[in-house]
């Protein structure tokens, strides 16, 4: 926070001058030099009161990150820098705080940043109205309605590579807490003929780039189309490419905000399908053919393309091939077909393409609305957003352009009006006198456009609808008839003209004096473009269709109701929707954001003067400022006032105990401004010249200047002040210090030498009674080793004698000891003799023995009960007792193994137990089922949400679950089917769905049937007579066939008390409903390597080859 920049008004380190208004002086060169200068310090808002003028930087900035959201939320509009924030929040807060409704106009040139604006403005609005799930909902789906309307709205020209092709005015509806509601769209004029064509270097509508870029093949061929552009004559090739846009990303943004804003699967289904449409319609090309009577008729070069439109529309192909050829004209009772040529012919399929593409826009804005409106049924505020063509002067300017420059008019003059309105209240609440403003009314231009007798719309209407041959130059020689003395109008034959020698002014133009300037427009495409025909066999072939939205986008074609009557012009249809504009603009307060490009190059850091003069001009800022200025040009608050500028006057300063009003007097009083330049208002100060506000600016700088070197001058006295007394302070403390440790060395030295003194005399002590003690103990130790001496002298004469006397009695013992001896021999040997070999055979055969389990004990040995290895048997005698030994061995090490086995393990090893006593030498398979371990959940069907269904279906404990073939009796072929092993019951279900297929108790289950080779097939025979046996046996294949047959039969034993019978035979019969069909298992090779394979030789048999 320390690191913020805090300002408290736009005027504190302005660069340049922040409101227009305050320039000074005002001319077209101070204020291009303004703009430019704040431009080139990336300062890319300035204000005009309260209108903001946007330059497009090009590039991205720092300044819309969520901390400027929360610094310019709540505060006042002149406190910060100038920023479309502010705009956006005081227009939020209007309308929150005072229930004003409120509209934000952005207008602006092609290029120039109109459609950003409108996304900060909402983005803005987003971020600080209230939050939870139902308001984030709305606001997300308000947010992302623009890249729906953007996707099919905009599209790359040479002004801008994103240009608004549709006027469009959002009303956003409040609650009473400020919350978003909803909202509605309106669109204007949409650009369809850039559908049919394209100006060199622009691309057409961004949809038809984003689907062939970003969706999927199969989405393409659903579509019927293919990714490269060449092959579409709607699509320009010279810029289908635009540098940094990804029309991949770009098409997965549209449909997930499709989703967001809530179109159904099949409405977007529905509108690419009619997207696809359209871009193949520019496909069908025509050639020539004459008819017998003479007259050229049209034909379709190749209806392969035609084809494919009406499979994608549902049209029937010979209604929409007419329509194509032929026109139908009724009158009154009477119908008359005639055929078109070529020319027409091409003219009806781009009428179509451009109505489709437009009626399409339309409806998705009306799709749109119908999700994003408000629910509730109670009072709303409203907040309208208007993002709308700025004025526009081309090379050649045609149609669109008269009537995009003429709503720009209204808008013009409705902003002059709005602006001298919002002026005159202000004054008039403040209680200042009102004088009147001279400014240009642009009313007469409008007039001279929409009037309804002589306006040059009512001439083109009355062209269009007149009988007889009607053609643009037709329409020129009516203008030059009626608008000849207009003074803003002008053309070769116009009274006013004066160019009636120049030849920059064509026969075929007529020039118009703009407010922002004279544009010249080509009569050229008026009448068919106002006109904007679509012939009705079109229309009643588009109704025809079986495509749902198609036919609701041509009602007219219903033959039940058919409209004789001429349908609205283009022109009468936007002066309505302009009308309607205006009214609604007129019931809110307008708040204006202008929008200016700096260059034609859309690069950053390049301001073109010359451009932004001429925006600078169109636009009429140099009036706008004029207007605000002609009374006074800056107003203010008294109490900010006052906080700002208190410090001129000692009266007021530091702090004015009174009104703020009388302070703000007392303040200009004491600065002896003249009364002429200032006048007191109810609530604010006005000042008349900004030279007034630059002056009080100026005393307020220096008298800052003055202040901050007090402020230093105090500063430093306190700061030498503490300074001193710190150092006063601390040379107490080290003084003090320094004594203390003077005084301790003092003491040491003295306490050091007392006790070298004392430990001197003790050491003389201590050596003069060492010597007396060493002196006793020699005395004491000579007495000692003579004593042990003469007791050693008498210890070994002792010794001697001892020794002496046991080697006497030893000796007799001895003797004594041979003569027993001697004795028992004697006695006993005539016994001996008698037994001898007995006893040494027993002895040999013991001390054998011995040896024997001394070595195996040594060569025993591991207690793998899989170890196979045993010592060799030493001596033929011990044969039975070492192959005893052994198989108690193997026994006990087998028990000390089984004793580590978990419950689970040994579960696993009595069913692989079971499958060796059931399989083992009879099926080929088994060896390989040996090492596998029986898993049975190989599905993990509780984990997987893809089998959610299937789990909720089945309550009870899965035993078994495994992917199978399902054998289709008819042909062989396989079917993938889930197959489920509970305790009562056998189940297959679908794979993809989840759904139950077949249900079997395990009671009615009699036998299965396999082959003895090296295949997974099985036969599961039921109970005939049982409701699972209507359809037959089950004939299934297996990669676990094993691990199945096992466990099917050890849970029918369980619950049944029952075997179940596995018959192993290469030849069975399988009950299929009311047959008998014999499976033959036969060994050949395979195409598909060892894969075996299932074919139906007959009605009676099924015979599967084995590799």
């Amino acid at each position: 926070m320390a690191n913020m920049e805090v300002k408290t008004s736009l005027l504190d380190d302005m660069i340049g001058v922040g409101d227009m208004v305050l320039l000074e002086p005002l001319d077209e060169d101070s204020f291009i030099n303004n703009l430019k200068k704040r431009f080139d310090h990336n300062e890319v808002y300035t204000y005009i009161g309260s209108v903001v003028i946007s330059i497009n930087p090009y590039r991205s900035l720092p300044i819309y990150t969520p901390e400027k959201v929360e610094e310019y939320r709540n505060r006042n509009f002149y406190e910060l820098s100038p920023h479309i924030f502010a705009l956006s929040d005081e227009a939020y807060r209007s309308l929150r705080d005072q229930d004003k409704d409120q509209c934000i106009l952005i207008t602006g040139e092609s290029g120039a940043g109109k459609t950003e604006a409108s996304k900060l403005v909402m983005s803005y609005v987003a971020a600080v109205c209230g939050k939870g799930a139902e308001v984030n909902q709305v606001k997300e789906q308000l947010l992302q309605s623009n890249p729906v309307l953007e996707a099919f709205g905009n599209a790359k020209t040479v002004r801008n590579d994103n240009s608004s092709r549709f006027g469009k005015y959002m009303d956003i509806e409040f609650d009473f807490k400020g919350d978003p509601l909803g909202g509605v769209i309106s669109n204007y004029l949409l650009e369809k003929s850039r559908v049919v064509k394209q100006p060199r270097g622009e691309r057409n509508f961004h949809i038809f780039y984003q689907i062939l870029s970003g969706a999927s093949e199969d989405f393409l061929c659903k579509l019927k189309l293919e990714r490269d552009f060449s092959r579409y004559n709607y699509l320009g090739l010279d810029s289908a490419k635009v540098n940094g846009v990804d029309d991949a990303a770009n098409f997965r943004t549209v449909r997930n905000a499709m989703q967001i804003v809530g179109f159904m699967d099949h409405e977007t289904q529905s509108v690419f399908e009619v997207v696809a449409a359209v871009l193949k319609l520019g496909n069908i090309e025509f050639k020539p053919e004459s008819r017998v009577n003479g007259l050229d008729e049209s034909k379709i070069k190749d209806k392969n393309e035609l084809k494919e439109i009406c499979e994608l529309t549902g049209i029937d192909q010979s209604v929409l091939e007419r329509a194509f050829s032929f026109r139908t004209v009724e009158a009154k009772q009477e119908k008359v077909s005639t055929t078109l040529n070529v020319a027409q012919a091409y003219y009806a399929r781009d009428a179509l393409a451009k109505n489709l593409y437009s009626r399409l826009f339309s409806w998705l804005v009306t799709r749109i609305n119908e999700s994003i409106k408000a629910q509730t049924k109670v009072r709303k505020k409203v907040m309208g957003v208007l993002d709308i063509y700025g004025f526009e002067i081309f090379e050649d300017n045609s149609f669109e352009q008269f009537i995009i420059n003429y709503c720009n008019e209204k808008l013009q003059q409705i902003f002059i009006e709005l602006t001298l309105k919002e002026e005159q209240e202000e004054y008039i609440r403040e209680g200042i006198e009102w004088t009147h403003i001279e400014y240009f009314n642009n009313a007469i231009i409008c007039d001279l456009i929409e009037n309804n007798q002589t306006g040059i719309l009512a001439m083109l209407d009355e062209e269009c609808l007149r009988p007889g041959t009607v053609t643009d130059d037709t329409f020129l020689e009516k203008l030059n008839q009626v608008c000849a003395t207009h003074q803003h109008f002008e053309s070769r034959m116009s009274k006013c003209s004066r160019f009636l020698n120049d030849t920059s002014l064509p026969h075929s133009c007529f020039r118009i004096q703009h407010y922002a300037g004279k544009v010249m427009y080509q009569v050229e495409g008026f009448v068919d473009k106002n006109n904007d025909l679509l012939y009705r066999d079109l229309s009643q072939a588009m109704w025809k269709a079986s495509h749902s939205l198609i036919k609701a986008l041509f009602p007219e074609g219903n033959p039940a109701k058919i409209n004789l009557k001429r349908p609205p012009t283009a022109g009468s249809q936007f002066k309505a929707s302009v009308a309607t504009l205006m009214k609604n603009l007129q019931t809110k307060n307008p708040n204006y954001i202008r929008c200016i490009k700096p260059n034609d190059k859309k690069a950053a850091h390049i301001f073109n003067d010359a451009l932004v003069c001429h925006q600078i001009r169109y636009l009429g800022l140099l009036e706008n400022v004029r207007v605000r200025r002609a009374g006074y040009a800056f107003r203010q608050a008294y109490e900010p006032c006052l906080e700002r500028y208190k410090m001129l006057c000692k009266q007021t300063w530091p702090h004015w105990r009174g009104p703020a009003r009388a302070g703000v007097e007392v303040l200009f009083n004491e600065l002896e401004i003249p009364e002429e330049e200032f006048s007191f208002g109810r609530s604010k100060i006005f000042i008349r010249n900004p030279r007034t506000l630059f002056k009080l600016e100026d005393l307020r700088k220096q008298r800052l200047e003055d202040l901050a070197t007090l402020i230093e001058k105090i500063y430093r006295g306190w700061k030498c002040r503490t300074c001193f007394l710190l150092m006063k302070k601390s040379q107490i403390v080290i003084a003090s210090w320094y004594r203390r440790y003077a005084q301790q060395k003092k003491y040491q030295k003295i306490k050091s030498s007392a006790i070298i003194v004392q430990s001197y005399i003790r050491g003389w002590k201590a050596r003069k009674l060492l010597r007396e003690l060493k002196h006793q103990k020699r005395c004491n130790e000579a007495a000692t080793i003579i004593a042990a001496y003469w007791h050693g002298t008498q210890a070994r004469r002792e010794l001697k004698r001892l020794k002496e006397e046991a080697r006497r009695k030893h000796a007799v013992a001895v003797i004594w000891a041979y003569w027993l001896g001697l004795k028992v021999r004697r006695e006993y040997r005539k016994f001996f003799r008698a037994n001898a070999g007995r006893k040494i055979y027993e002895f040999t055969i013991q001390r054998l023995m011995q040896k024997y389990f001394l070595e195996m004990k040594n060569k025993m040995p591991s207690l793998s009960p899989i170890d196979k290895n045993w010592p060799a048997r030493p001596y033929l005698f011990l044969d039975s007792t070492h192959k005893e030994l052994k198989r108690i061995f193997h026994l006990w090490r087998c028990k000390k193994y089984r004793d580590q086995f978990t419950d689970q393990q040994k579960l696993i090893y009595e069913e692989k137990l079971e499958a060796s006593e059931l399989f083992k030498d009879k099926k080929a398979l088994y060896p390989a089922s040996v090492g596998q371990p029986f898993q049975g959940a190989y599905l993990e069907i509780s984990k997987n949400p893809k089998y959610k269904k299937l789990k909720d279906a089945v309550d009870e404990k899965i035993i078994i679950a495994e992917v199978v073939n399902k054998i289709n009796r008819a042909n062989g072929k396989a079917t993938s089917r889930i197959f489920l092993l509970t305790k009562n019951n056998v189940l297959l279900a679908d794979q993809k769905s989840g759904n139950i297929k077949s249900e079997v108790p395990l009671g009615d289950v009699t036998k299965v049937s396999m082959s003895s080779q090296n295949d997974g097939f099985f036969a599961v025979h039921l109970k005939e007579g049982s409701g699972a046996a209507g359809k037959g046996d089950f004939l299934l294949s297996s990669d676990h066939l094993i691990e199945m047959a096992t466990k099917l039969y050890r849970t029918t034993l369980s619950q049944t008390k029952q075997k179940l019978n596995i018959e192993i035979s290469d030849e069975f019969l399988v009950q299929f409903r009311q047959d008998k069909v014999c499976v033959k298992f036969i060994q050949g090779s395979q195409k598909n390597g060892n894969i075996p394979t299932c074919k139906r030789k007959n009605n009676r048999l099924l015979e599967v080859a084995v590799p």
